[in-house]
Parts: C-alpha cells; sequence; structure tokens
C-alpha cells in the first residue's frame, strides 16, 4: 500500500501537521481543531497559525483532555523570488521572548497590508472597513490574534462584491488582483534562523504552491530547513513524487498535513482535518 492510500486508510499513528485556527485565519478555536483529530482517529495534530502561537496553549490543554499529542507550531510568511513562500515552525517555544516579539512585528506589517487593502477596495467603489471585517468574525479578537485576506474575502461575498471566497481571492485579493497588497516580507533564512533560535524545526509549507521547482530548489540550498511539506491538500501525486525526490537529495524530512482552515461558505479550505496526514514518526525526526 503506498503513502497516498494509507493516508486516505487507518488514521492510527498518523498526523496532521498543518492546521489553523481563530488565532490566524482559521474559523475554530483551537481546541475544536484537537476535538476534530480525535474524531477522525488522529494521534497527533499540529497547529500552525500564521506569525502567532496564540492557539497553543488552549490546544495543548485540548490534547490532555482528548488524548491527542499537539505539536506546537506556527506559519511565517516570507518572500523569495517575488513570491509569497512560508515557512512552517514545529516545536517552537510558545514562551520565547524574542520570537514572540518578531512574530509581533510580522502582525504590525500584516495590520499595515490589511488597511492598504481595505483602501485600495474602497477606491473601487467597494463600501468596505475593517471594522464590518472585524464585525463579520463576530467574536472580539485577542490580543495576538490578526486579519487575514480571508476575512477580508468573506466580507466581499457579504457585500456581494464576490461570489465566493475563490472568487474575491481572484477578483481582489490574489498576487496580480485589484487590491493585492506586497507588504515587506523577512526572506525564509531568516525564517529559518528566528524558527531555529526558538528551539524549533523550520520545514518548507506546500512547494506545489509556487509554480516554480528551481526558486524552492534555490531557497532549500540557502535555508536551513529540517524538513519539506511533501503531503498538502493541494497536491497531486506529481507534486509528491517530485517533493519526495527533493527530501531524498536534500536529506529533508517528509512532513505533510490538509491546511485546514475551516469552512467558509459551506467550503472547506484546503482540506479537512486529517485528509492530509503522515506517520507519527515524523515527530521524532523533527524533534532529533
Amino acid at each position: 500500500m503506498n503513502e497516498r492510500m494509507i493516508r486516505l486508510a487507518d488514521q492510527s499513528g498518523r498526523c496532521d501537521l498543518h492546521t489553523h485556527t481563530q488565532a490566524s485565519d482559521g474559523m475554530q478555536p483551537p481546541a475544536e481543531n484537537v476535538r476534530l483529530a480525535r474524531e477522525k482517529g488522529l494521534a497527533a495534530l499540529a497547529i500552525t497559525d500564521h506569525d502567532t502561537v496564540a492557539g497553543i496553549a488552549e490546544a495543548l490543554e485540548a490534547g490532555k483532555q482528548y488524548g491527542i499529542t499537539v505539536v506546537p507550531g506556527v506559519e511565517i510568511s516570507t518572500r523569495a523570488g517575488g513570491k509569497d513562500i512560508h515557512v512552517l515552525g514545529y516545536y517552537v517555544d510558545p514562551q520565547h521572548g524574542l520570537f514572540l516579539s518578531r512574530l509581533a512585528e510580522l502582525r504590525a506589517t500584516r495590520a499595515q497590508r490589511n488597511e492598504a487593502i481595505i483602501l485600495k477596495l474602497r477606491n473601487l467603489g467597494i463600501d468596505i472597513t475593517l471594522e464590518k471585517v472585524v464585525a463579520g468574525i463576530g467574536r472580539e479578537l485577542k490580543p495576538d490574534e490578526s486579519i487575514g485576506r480571508p476575512h477580508i474575502a468573506d466580507e466581499l461575498v457579504r457585500l456581494g462584491a464576490a461570489a465566493d471566497m475563490r472568487d474575491a481571492f481572484d477578483k481582489y485579493l490574489a498576487d496580480g488582483a485589484a487590491a493585492f497588497v506586497l507588504p515587506p516580507r523577512i526572506t525564509p533564512e531568516e525564517a529559518c534562523q528566528w524558527i531555529i533560535g526558538a528551539g524549533g524545526a523550520p520545514v518548507l509549507a506546500h512547494p506545489g504552491l509556487y509554480g516554480d521547482d528551481e526558486l524552492v530548489r534555490g531557497i532549500v540550498e540557502r535555508s536551513a530547513f529540517r524538513g519539506i511539506e511533501v503531503y498538502h491538500s493541494d497536491h497531486g501525486p506529481a507534486e509528491e513524487a517530485r517533493y519526495l525526490a527533493m527530501a531524498a537529495e536534500y536529506g529533508l524530512v517528509v512532513t505533510g498535513g490538509s491546511d485546514f482552515h475551516g469552512a467558509r461558505q459551506g467550503v472547506i479550505f484546503h482540506g479537512d482535518i486529517g485528509s492530509v496526514t503522515v506517520s507519527v514518526d515524523v515527530l521524532g525526526q523533527l524533534k532529533s
């Protein structure tokens, strides 16, 4: 039985190493992600919110309740070769002072980006404000939580400016779209060093989404990655085969995850919890 078949079959001894919560642009509290992991029969789950570790404490407590190993993680936004590149960090210390201050700087940049997006949308004749975006979330944001483009997309759908989440990104929010804003980003190399400094293992996220394997190869060669996300909801068999070969070539740990964000307008992005998994043996490789 090959890896793809295993991931669709028995989930015992499996882990989903890429999920998001309300701490960034996910739809559910961290504890609910953990509960769903238990429901799906997983052994472990990583919480990897964008530029924040605010959801980890709640997830760790829920892990004790549901008997799920929770991997403290993060997903850092970087820039290389003119593209947004995401770097996952596993087993980071969620109380590491310097790391927390660095993440706070990234969230401040994200907030400035959001204001610039809103301004562009208003200049396009759309009656949108950040206050409306926050109100649409339906709850007060905690101090270390942040607004992401999916939240803005939700409001665009509510206003009738887009048919659904995909339409909102295609028209306004994706790279090159009408209201796209390119904020200053750190490099993947810097993100790796930040993660290592906080005691974690850096992993290149969903390389197939960048559409440029030569860029991916250059990033890997310049950066201190421990692993590469071979298995992802948006990777097909061809991508998996290419990145398995790349992992072997560079001696990288093979990781994978659903990139679960929850459901918006009834559609789950990118995949459901447990839809993409790897063996829990990977956890030992990341920690070693």
